[in-house]
């Protein structure tokens, strides 16, 4: 399952239904991303642009890798795009698999991803405007690690 919306969704939904329709799985890993403002770095929403229709389609190949590479029974990616307020869910990825093990490593392998990777462009929104926000390269290196 991939999901590319501007709409809100409910994480817990999301991974409930999941599971249901997944047989022989001995693992579930869900990682749900949420906006966040800090008081040294305070923003008052973030902005995300995509193409939803490309953005579904790499997203799913990615799903197939992760598939494929951590011997998941399944995975699943909702990632939403458009303007999101502080405490905003973001995105959740969620994988089944026989094993911790794998669940573990494969949502990572996911995540690592759409941090670095995945075709969003962000702003944050500030009480000065808008500002791209840039590659940080704690997260390339957590993405090189699956090289």
């Amino acid at each position: 399952m991939i999901r590319v919306t501007a709409d809100p969704f409910d994480p817990g939904l999301n991974a409930n239904r999941f599971q249901a329709e997944s047989e022989g799985a001995g693992a579930m890993v869900t990682f749900t991303g949420i906006v966040r403002s800090t008081p040294d770095r305070p923003i008052t929403a973030l902005v995300l642009e995509c193409y939803p229709a490309l953005a579904e389609h790499e997203l799913a190949e990615m799903r197939d890798r992760a598939i494929v590479r951590f011997g998941l029974i399944d995975a699943a990616i909702t990632h939403r795009h458009g303007r999101l307020l502080p405490g905003d869910t973001i995105m959740q990825v969620i994988t089944l698999a026989p094993h911790r093990r794998a669940a573990f490593e494969g949502a990572a392998f996911l995540m690592d991803y759409l941090k670095t990777d995945a075709p969003f462009w962000k702003q944050e929104e500030t009480e000065n405007g808008l500002e791209w926000v840039a590659a940080k390269s704690e997260d390339d290196a957590a993405r090189g690690r699956w090289s």
